[in-house]
C-alpha cells in the first residue's frame, strides 16, 4: 500500500500527515517524522481493515493576492 505524506515543520516538530488515511505523527526530523507515521499507520490498520480502493489525493497550490 502507498499513501501521500504531507509535512510542514512545526517548530520545533516536523508532523507528518497521511493524506487519504487521517493519521498523522511528528518527529524532530522529516526522516522521524515519515518513520513514525508509517508506524501510527501500522497500528491504525491493525484495527481498521484498509481502503480497497484509495484515490491519490489532488495536490495543488493556491495564490491569493497580497
Amino acid at each position: 500500500m502507498r499513501y501521500t505524506a504531507a509535512i510542514s515543520h512545526e517548530p520545533p516538530w516536523y508532523v507528518a500527515r497521511c493524506l487519504e488515511i487521517e493519521v498523522t505523527s511528528q518527529g524532530e526530523t522529516i526522516e522521524e517524522a515519515l518513520a513514525n507515521l508509517k508506524e501510527a499507520l501500522e497500528l491504525y490498520f491493525e484495527d481498521v481493515a484498509p481502503p480497497d480502493d484509495v484515490e491519490p489525493p489532488i495536490i495543488a497550490t493556491v495564490e491569493l493576492s497580497a
